[in-house]
């Protein structure tokens, strides 16, 4: 059984993890997988759907509480850590918007990307959790996905509390974009896709490009920038098209 599901549906890249047995708990090839075909996506694509199979998105990490096999020393730990933080790379840096669809639990790893993608919509039975304390692992990978999406008090509740909150309290957090009753989650994915596809690639490229870059910049620079893209953008053949 394939570790990660691709389906190429038009524009719509759709991936699912696939392994329902254990939750979609993902090892570090997954996460390898995962990263490279984001970082394709564009190639053929103008939107990725994310989900995992079966009754949860993802809890997280299968090595998350193990024991380590070596004592590594920094820089062996850091490299074991680098697969997870390219993950959330490719995240950002992706051309296409990634909505990420959450049914179910999603923990440590699994909430990390629901916050790194940049749409989600969650089930009205998700779960959400950043349970590492309680395994003794500081949790600055998961903390790092939250860090341009997750008010400082919020990120330090979680992590501290290991609590499991519900859909609407991450929404409130800014993990979740919309929360809506379980039976109508697919027909909200694919109302969201069709509303992006409405629009040519070169303006979907150009939101992702602005939104991943002008939060973190000073506003004059912020202003000069949309100037520049909305100029850029929308002189292209493909904008001037009536459709």
């Amino acid at each position: 059984m394939a570790d990660i599901l691709t389906k190429q549906d038009g524009p719509i890249l759709r991936v699912t993890l696939n392994q329902p047995e254990r939750g979609n708990a993902v090892s570090d090839a997954m996460v390898a997988e995962l990263t490279g075909i984001i970082e394709g996506a564009d190639k053929l694509s103008s939107v990725v759907v994310l989900r995992g199979a079966g009754k949860d998105f993802c809890v997280g990490r299968a090595v998350m509480g193990a024991a380590p096999k070596s004592d590594p020393d920094a820089y062996e730990r850091r490299a074991f850590s680098d697969v997870v933080f390219n993950c959330y790379g490719a995240m950002r840096a992706s051309k296409v918007p990634i909505i990420a669809v959450i049914q179910g639990r999603a923990l440590g790893f699994g909430c990390a990307i629901a916050a790194a993608c940049d749409i989600t919509l969650a089930s009205d039975q998700a779960v959400f959790q950043v349970p590492e304390m309680a395994h003794n692992i500081l949790p600055t990978m998961v903390m790092s996905s939250f860090v341009d999406r997750v008010p400082r008090k919020a990120i330090s509740y979680l992590v501290y509390s290991t609590a499991e909150i519900a859909p609407d309290r991450a929404l409130s957090f800014g993990i979740v974009s919309d929360v809506v009753p379980a039976a109508k989650l697919d027909q909200a994915v694919e109302t969201l896709c069709a509303a992006i596809l409405k629009a040519p690639r070169p303006a979907i490229f150009g939101v992702k490009e602005y939104v991943k870059t002008a939060p973190d910049m000073a506003v004059y620079g912020a202003v000069e920038f949309a100037r520049n893209l909305h100029a850029t953008v929308n002189s292209s053949g493909e904008m001037r098209r009536k459709h």
